[in-house]
């Protein structure tokens, strides 16, 4: 009897297991898969006259993921666009760079920097004139401080151009973000920018200091 009523019980339970575990196999099907981790961002920050330029530049970069045009180096809180471009402030034009270090690395910025900057020009950039201008490294770790030394080292030996090196290298101070009209100003007034780097001088004289067709 005893073996009957035990019998009974197995079955039922072999039934019930059999009916769950289709649904507990396409449950687990369906679970979505564990999202893949974020990539890690670092960040560079330049100063190479015009802020829409450089932007330009550095858009074209792959690895870059964003750029925005701002305000580093100065003594005032909250500078303005009109308070800097009249050099009251102290502060630079300048753009930050947020990149992947995997797809791109801080040596391949600090290149493209070079190539797109008048190294030679003192307190300044092209037409622009003004220490709110000038070419300016600012480094925001000590890995990036030894190689923008290096890179300006290296410059300064193999000396492609003629002329001195007169970009600065400084460390990261607090970045100011510029007025929301200056950020991918090249994008959204391509008749005016166009007008303003050809009439600057910028591809010209980019072409004289290093050579390029």
């Amino acid at each position: 009897m005893m073996y009957m009523i035990f019998k009974g019980i197995f079955w039922r339970f072999a039934l019930l297991c059999a009916m769950l575990l289709p649904a507990l196999a396409q449950a687990q099907a369906s679970k979505p898969a564990a999202a893949a981790p974020a990539a890690a961002t670092s960040v560079a920050t330049f100063g190479g006259g015009c802020f829409w330029c450089v932007e330009e530049a550095f858009d074209k970069v792959p690895g870059v993921i964003s750029t925005t045009s701002g305000y580093m180096g100065g003594r005032t809180k909250n500078p303005t666009y009109p308070q800097v471009s009249a050099g009251n402030t102290g502060h630079n034009e300048v753009v930050q760079v947020a990149f992947d270090p995997a797809k791109v690395t801080y040596a391949q910025l600090l290149d493209t920097f070079w190539r797109n900057i008048d190294p030679t020009q003192a307190n300044g950039q092209f037409c622009d004139h003004g220490s709110q201008y000038r070419s300016e490294i600012f480094y925001h770790t000590e890995d990036q401080r030894k190689a923008a030394e290096a890179s300006k080292t290296k410059l300064l030996k193999d000396k492609p151009f003629t002329g001195d090196v007169h970009t600065l290298i400084n460390k990261a101070t607090e970045f100011y973000v510029a007025e929301e009209y200056h950020q991918d100003y090249y994008k959204k007034n391509p008749v005016r920018y166009t007008y303003y780097k050809t009439s600057c001088g910028r591809a010209a004289r980019l072409k004289e200091v290093w050579k390029t067709q």
